[in-house]
C-alpha cells in the first residue's frame, strides 16, 4: 500500500483487509511524507496486527507511480504473491482469496497478474455504479492502448514481480498499473481480468485517478488526445518497454516495433502499421477514439 494524508478513509480500507477471508497476508505501507493522521493510524493498526505483520517505510516522495514502484521493487519483500492497494477504497472480504484461485492455476515460472472491474462508492461509501466491464482478452496489442485494471485491483504472482523488479524503479511510465499489464502481457504472461468486483472503489475529490466510466471522464480523455497527453504517454510506455525488449516475446517485439514505427508514418502507412500491430480497446467508442487519434497523429 502507498499512502499520502490519507487519514480521511484509511481505516476503513486496513479493517478490510482484517476482514480478508485469505488470512495468510502481510502489509508493507510506503508513506510519502504524510502531514496529517495518516502514520498514527498506521502505527495504531500495527500495534493490534501484532509483530511481523507490518512495515512502513519511506517513499522516494516523487508522486504516486514512483512510490508503487519502489515499494514492489524493495528487496526486503518477500512472497509468492502481491497485491497493489489505495488507501482509499475497501476490499470485498474474499478480494484475496478470488484472485489466489486464479492465480495458482499458472505454473510458478510463468509472469501472472489478475486484475478486475471495480464497484464504486461514492465519499460517504454509498454504492454509485460500476467501472466498465470489459469483455475482449487482454493482450499486449491491448495493452499498448489501454490499461483494463487499476492498481487496486491487481494481484500478481513473483515471476511477475521478478519482471517489474528488472524493470527497476526509476522508468517515467503514465501509470504503475498500466505499466504492469504492458510489461506481464508483453513478456508472455498470463492476464486475467475478473468481471466480478472485489473492490469499493472510492470516488472523492482528492482521487488522483477517478472512473473513467462517466461522460464527463470521456470528453476529458478526449480533450487530452487533442494536447498530445496520449502521445506522450506512449513516448513513455514505448522508452520503458524497449529498456526490456529481452525480456518480451518475439510477437510482442514485433507488435511493438510495428506500433513505434507506424506513429511516425504518413497517414496510409500509419493506419496500414497499426492495423499489422493489431491495436485494440474494448469498447467501441475506445476504438472509435483509437482510430480518431490515429487519423490525427495523437497517438
Amino acid at each position: 500500500m502507498c499512502t499520502y494524508n490519507g487519514a480521511s478513509f484509511l481505516a476503513e480500507q486496513l479493517g478490510s483487509f482484517e476482514h480478508q477471508t485469505h488470512r495468510n497476508w502481510t502489509l508493507h505501507v510506503s508513506d510519502d511524507g504524510s502531514q496529517d493522521g495518516t502514520l498514527s493510524l498506521l502505527q495504531a493498526f500495527n500495534a493490534q496486527g501484532g509483530a511481523g505483520r507490518f512495515q512502513l517505510v519511506d517513499g522516494p516522495q516523487r508522486g504516486f507511480v514512483a512510490n508503487f514502484l519502489s515499494l514492489t521493487c524493495r528487496a526486503d519483500i518477500r512472497a509468492d504473491f502481491y497485491a497493489w492497494s489505495d488507501q482509499d477504497d475497501i476490499w470485498k472480504e474474499d478480494k484475496l482469496q478470488q484472485a489466489l484461485v486464479w492465480l495458482q492455476t499458472i505454473p510458478r515460472h510463468i509472469p501472472a497478474l489478475y486484475c478486475g472491474r471495480t464497484e464504486l462508492i461514492c465519499e460517504s461509501g454509498v454504492p454509485c455504479g460500476y467501472s466498465p466491464r470489459f469483455n475482449l482478452p487482454p493482450h499486449f496489442s491491448n495493452a499498448l492502448v489501454q490499461n483494463i485494471g487499476g492498481g487496486n485491483t491487481m494481484v500478481f504472482n513473483q515471476a511477475a514481480r521478478v519482471l517489474l523488479q528488472e524493470a527497476g524503479d526509476s522508468l517515467i511510465v503514465p501509470s504503475h498499473d498500466w505499466w504492469a499489464y504492458q510489461l506481464i502481457s508483453g513478456a508472455g504472461g498470463a492476464v486475467y481480468y475478473d468481471p466480478e468486483p472485489m473492490v469499493l472503489y472510492r470516488q472523492h475529490d482528492e482521487n488522483l485517478v477517478g472512473t473513467n466510466s462517466s461522460w464527463l471522464a470521456r470528453i476529458q480523455r478526449l480533450r487530452m488526445v487533442f494536447q498530445g497527453r496520449f502521445y506522450e504517454w506512449n513516448d513513455q510506455s514505448i522508452h520503458a518497454l524497449e529498456t526490456m525488449l529481452h525480456r518480451l516475446s518475439p510477437e510482442h517485439q514485433a507488435t511493438l516495433g510495428q506500433f513505434k514505427a507506424a506513429r511516425s508514418q504518413k497517414f496510409l502507412l500509419r493506419i496500414l502499421g497499426f492495423q499489422r500491430a493489431g491495436l485494440y480497446r474494448q469498447t467501441l467508442l475506445g476504438n472509435l477514439g483509437l482510430i480518431l487519434a490515429t487519423l490525427l497523429k495523437k497517438i
